[in-house]
């Protein structure tokens, strides 16, 4: 297996993939019975070298449940009969899901209503009421 590239400054080294194959459930006819072309593929996420703290922790959220007790991300792909391009599926979703997780959120900036914006909405309802209950025919007893 190949070093896996992200982008030109991350690469993830072979020894941090491993890959398992197994049958795959769905149409493929007597082939589905006989060969493995499902493939999971494990990413020891927690102790790459390639990745920095704050990568690890978003890709963490990222990943959801597939991410390991152990610190792993697992990709399990079964989408083709092909085991040759499942295993290319699965490398390309490991790698969007490193590429998603480098970029950093922007700081969301905490505004404020103006005291002019809040007068306006409450001038707007109490309109709004008076038309309603101009609505109403008058009260007969």
């Amino acid at each position: 297996m190949d070093d896996l590239r992200i982008n030109d400054d991350i690469t993830i080294a072979a020894w941090e993939l491993t890959e398992s194959f197994a049958r795959a459930s769905g149409p493929g006819g007597q082939n589905v019975n006989k060969v493995s072309t499902a493939v999971e593929l494990r990413f020891e996420a927690e102790r790459s070298p390639a990745l920095t703290g704050p990568v690890k922790t978003r890709l963490r959220r990222l990943a959801g449940q597939r991410w390991t007790k152990e610190g792993a991300v697992v990709i399990f792909v079964q989408d083709t009969r092909s085991q040759a391009r499942n295993r290319e599926l699965a490398r390309e979703r490991l790698a969007d899901l490193v590429r998603a997780a480098l970029v950093v959120p922007k700081r969301r900036v905490k505004t404020r209503v103006s005291v002019n914006q809040k007068r306006k909405r409450v001038e707007g309802k109490k309109k709004r009421g008076e038309v309603k209950a101009l609505r109403k025919g008058p009260v007969v007893d």
